[in-house]
Parts: structure tokens; sequence; C-alpha cells
């Protein structure tokens, strides 16, 4: 059965979609850019502190519905520059060590929401 998780530790939706969907043990979370959840705005002072609050957004949405970083099985990264590639990954691999990084594809786009330079979806085990 398909299962709905929400947190109002992550930012709320900004559009028809839910932060999660939980059906049987796998665990698919929305696409998150870097709101910060209590204030509502993206966080911009560096693609290093914008992809921390992407990465924390993602981490309490994990943890919301039972389960955490080392259980991502596949991350989905889509960034405005790809020349900021080494600066995402610096902070990507505080959350994800080689022991239990998840496979990954990371892609530039044209654009994001909100004019994030961003955006982080994963697939997780539960």
């Amino acid at each position: 059965m398909k299962q709905i998780i929400n947190t109002v530790n992550a930012p709320a939706p900004i559009g028809p979609y839910n932060q999660a969907i939980r059906m049987g043990n796998l665990l698919f979370v929305s696409g998150q850019i870097g709101l910060n959840p209590q204030t509502g705005e993206l966080v911009l002072e560096s693609i290093e502190a914008e992809t921390e609050q992407v990465l924390q957004n993602v981490k309490v949405i994990l943890e919301a519905a039972g389960t955490d970083l080392q259980n991502v099985l596949k991350a989905t990264v889509f960034v405005k520059d790809i020349n900021q590639f080494g600066r995402i990954n610096a902070v990507y691999e505080q959350y994800f060590q080689p022991e239990f990084a998840p496979a990954r594809e990371l892609v530039q786009v044209a654009e994001l929401p909100r004019f994030a330079n961003v955006e982080i979806s994963v697939i997780a085990s539960v």
C-alpha cells in the first residue's frame, strides 16, 4: 500500500506532490532544493551552503520515513552549472561515504524551481 510521507522538518512541497512516497520497502523522495524549512527562503550564500541545505532536507525526510542516508540506493542530482560539480561533490561526499554511497547521476539542466542551483532526489530502502 502506498504511504505518503511529509514532515514539518523539511520544506513543504511547492507544488502538487508530497515530500516522499513509501511503497513496500522502497521510499521515493521528491527532488529537494535548498529551501530553509523554517523561513521558506532559498539558501544562496554559496553552492556549498545550498547543497548542504538540500542534503539536510533529504536527510530529515528519510528519517521521517524511518530510514537514513546509508539506505539510499539511488540519487539524482540536477545542477544549473556543471562547472560547480566539484564543489557540490565536496559537500555530497560528507553525507554519502564511499562504503555506502548510492548509485547516482548528475546532470546539468536549464533551470530549477525557484531558480535554485541544485536539486537532489533519492530512492531508499526502508
